[in-house]
């Protein structure tokens, strides 16, 4: 009997979702809820195989507005005939620290948790837990489920995870690296799995490349190693974040350009990666065509940003012991072939050969037949990994 889950992303002034017909996983509904705090929010979704996206503009003045928007759509168009019929919500957290190794149903003490772990993930544990708190006042009926970002890492052995601090800030206040991203490994390694058999995928590394980005390595099915580390600032350069740097360079800034921690906190999330460098935008698309128009930051930007994604793919390959798939996934790896072109030129070593036509093409599979490694373009879908932990423990 199908059950109806619905699968939450809940950001700062945002709200994404999807509505799904499980275990079948059809989508029912999906959309979003933009721009909430503001006198021209924007309210759009989409019902399966109907061929028009429904738009509005209108005041949203909080995530409980946003989502009641999204209960009275649903009523109205008859997709559900009752609140009743949506048995589990799933939400994604960025954040579930030391506490979460898997997806939970959320209670007064695991919100009290993820409230706790704002700390580690201050842009998006306390908007996480706003989604929560909206549908548990507009679906009471409907339990709460919390997927945790970090969860698919949690398999990662303590040589990867482990910092070289003194090891009581690890014991005491679990400063470790966590990962995050863990929703859109795990499936495009499960799309991967599924479609070239669990022997071509015990050695797969996935590059989410989007204004977050993350690389993972992932052996016989778990992860093993991941960039992102005790937050999501860490590892690739990013869109604004600065990825890794040398630690001694935030109190050299603070002392020089008087800044304080707050504010060397927020230049390293939002002013600095391809944005900082280039001094042109945060998205690749607009880095590139000024790169094109011979922009010699822009250009430094991109050599910087691909040659980081090399590096880790390299440094993945040892922890796998080689490699047999390369996943890209997410807003740039699904979509710019001059990213991955770039990227795979310099893995020949690896056995990495790639067809540039099917490059072009966004094909799924982007690999020669002469590839040693083949070479994948997955569109991710955290959603419905989400739906899937929701349904495994609401739906008995």
């Amino acid at each position: 009997m199908s059950k109806k889950i619905l699968a939450i992303n809940a950001g700062s002034s945002s709200l994404k979702f999807k509505l799904y017909n499980m275990p079948e996983e059809e989508v029912l509904v999906s959309g979003l809820v933009d721009r909430i705090g503001h006198q021209d929010g924007v309210f759009s979704y989409k019902i399966a195989g109907q061929p028009d996206k429904h738009e509005t503009t209108q005041p949203i003045e909080d995530h409980t507005a946003g989502v009641q928007l999204v209960i009275d759509a649903l009523l109205g168009s008859g997709t559900i005939q009752d609140k009743s019929e949506i048995i589990g919500v799933g939400h994604r957290v960025s954040h579930g620290g030391r506490y979460y190794t898997q997806s939970v149903e959320v209670d007064d003490a695991v919100a009290k948790k993820i409230d706790e772990l704002s700390v580690l993930s201050p842009l998006h544990n306390p908007v996480n837990l706003l989604g929560i708190e909206a549908f548990e006042k507009l679906l009471p009926e409907a339990k709460d489920v919390a997927v945790f970002d970090t969860s698919f890492h949690s398999t990662m052995p303590a040589k990867a995870y482990t910092y070289a601090l003194p090891y009581k800030f690890y014991e005491e206040d679990g400063i470790r690296r966590y990962g995050f991203h863990g929703q859109s490994h795990q499936y495009v390694y499960g799309e991967a799995k599924r479609h070239l058999g669990e022997k071509a995928t015990n050695k797969l590394i996935s590059c989410h490349l989007g204004n977050g980005a993350s690389i993972c390595a992932v052996k016989n099915g778990k992860s093993v190693n991941t960039s992102m580390g005790f937050t999501p600032l860490a590892g690739l350069v990013m869109g604004t974040r600065s990825g890794d740097i040398d630690p001694e360079i935030l109190p050299f800034i603070e002392e020089e350009h008087n800044m304080s921690p707050e504010d060397v906190r927020s230049m390293l999330n939002h002013d600095s990666g391809l944005k900082g460098i280039s001094g042109v935008s945060n998205d690749v698309r607009d880095v590139l065509e000024a790169e094109k128009a011979g922009n010699d930051r822009a250009k430094l930007a991109m050599s910087i940003y691909i040659h980081q994604i090399q590096q880790f793919i390299g440094a993945y390959t040892t922890d796998l012991e080689g490699l047999e798939t390369l996943v890209f996934t997410a807003g740039v790896g699904e979509h710019s072939a001059p990213v991955r072109s770039r990227v795979c030129a310099n893995l020949g070593y690896l056995g990495v050969e790639i067809d540039e036509d099917k490059n072009l093409a966004n094909d799924f599979e982007i690999s020669t037949p002469n590839s040693r490694v083949k070479v994948l373009v997955i569109p991710t879908d955290e959603e419905l990994i989400i739906a899937r932990d929701t349904l495994k423990i609401v739906g008995a």
